[in-house]
């Protein structure tokens, strides 16, 4: 399984995912779930990917053949002029790749099920955000909604759904996240780490702040136990419940 968010706020944007894989108790690996292209300068755009692993490495790899592929005439990854002219670029890849191996899969009872976080700036147009299925359609990420998930969820949403703010700095997007990953972690063993993460600053146009979690970094073990101290406190000041 995965986990994978997103954030899109007034400072720019954060992504983090998870890097676990697994097809059963005894088969877990480690693959990058968080995929970067940057032009410096142009343009930085970040893809989270959820699913069938198989099918969302299809789709990566068709992504970054087609924008090295100069003989093409519609918009690629690297070249589109807007976040919604790449948004429909990933859900057209999702497509093509549906149409190769959706016959098959299906036939062999294997899930064609994935979905995408994409995100980010392109020139002077303001950041932006969308989710993207597994039909290629997709929504985007707005003032009412300034996060999205794919994945393992649930276990991550409530504190984000508390605690999300479009004004609030990237750090504390950054902390409030993995918090979130905390969460998840805690309460479902098909989520693991590494956790990738990207810190993108509006109107950089450039990858600047990128890091992996690991499963002993000193900040994030600190945090989890800070956060089970405070939540243990919390609940002990709550007026008792007298029936």
């Amino acid at each position: 399984m995965t986990y994978c968010v997103a954030l899109r706020l007034d400072r720019g944007l954060v992504f983090a995912a998870d890097t676990r894989t697994n097809a059963g108790l005894d088969n877990i690996a480690t693959f990058r779930k968080l995929h970067i292209f940057e032009k410096k300068g142009d343009r930085v755009i970040a893809l989270c990917a959820a699913g069938n692993l198989a099918v969302t490495q299809s789709v990566i790899s068709l992504l970054q053949e087609r924008s090295h592929d100069e003989t093409l005439t519609q918009p690629t990854i690297m070249n589109a002029t807007t976040m919604f002219q790449v948004a429909r670029v990933v859900g057209q890849a999702v497509r093509d790749v549906k149409a190769i191996d959706g016959e098959a899969l299906a036939a062999n009872s294997e899930n064609f099920g994935v979905s995408f976080l994409l995100g980010g700036q392109i020139g002077n147009e303001p950041p932006r955000l969308f989710q993207i299925y597994a039909a290629g359609n997709f929504i985007e990420a707005t003032e009412d909604t300034p996060f999205l998930q794919i994945g393992e969820h649930k276990y991550g949403k409530p504190i984000l759904d508390r605690v999300t703010r479009a004004d609030m700095t990237l750090g504390d997007a950054a902390k409030l996240v993995l918090i979130s990953f905390d969460s998840t972690l805690r309460s479902n063993l098909s989520v693991g780490m590494p956790i990738d993460m990207l810190l993108y600053n509006t109107g950089t146009l450039e990858v600047s702040r990128q890091t992996r979690i690991e499963p002993d970094d000193a900040y994030f073990r600190d945090l989890s136990q800070s956060w089970s101290d405070a939540l243990r406190d919390a609940f002990s000041q709550l007026p008792p419940f007298d029936v």
